[in-house]
């Protein structure tokens, strides 16, 4: 069992940067593929990207490629989502969240068996 706790959400001008912190707690980080998933008002969960045990395997939604990165850092228990070049269209919770999966980049919510509590990011025009 993994426990997930999300931090650095806040308020940005568009064109800005903000990088979000996840922190792990429970059974071996580095067994797990880690993912961020975001939720506007009204709409539904969406994915944003994943990043497989080893970190070589990374994949991201075609809305935020070139503009978010993914890593993590087994040793600290720590993934993170830099994002750069934000819009007001990424405003939203941002989750994150740990499945299982043996293999692959899972992109559905039901593929995650652990989530965080989510933290807000607003980006204004």
């Amino acid at each position: 069992q993994v426990q997930l706790v999300e931090s650095g959400g806040g308020l940005v001008l568009a064109g800005g940067s903000l990088r979000l912190s996840c922190a792990a707690s429970g059974r071996s980080f580095s067994r797990y593929i880690m993912g961020w998933f975001r939720q506007a008002p009204g709409k539904e969960r969406e994915f944003v990207g994943c990043i497989t045990w080893s970190g070589s395997n990374i994949y991201y939604a075609d809305s935020v490629k070139g503009r978010f990165t993914i890593s993590r850092d087994d040793a600290k228990n720590t993934v993170y989502l830099q994002m750069n070049s934000l819009k007001p269209e990424d405003t939203a919770v941002y989750y994150c969240a740990a499945s299982g999966k043996a293999w692959g980049t899972p992109h559905l919510v039901y593929e995650y068996d652990y989530w965080g509590q989510g933290t807000q990011v607003t980006v204004s025009s």
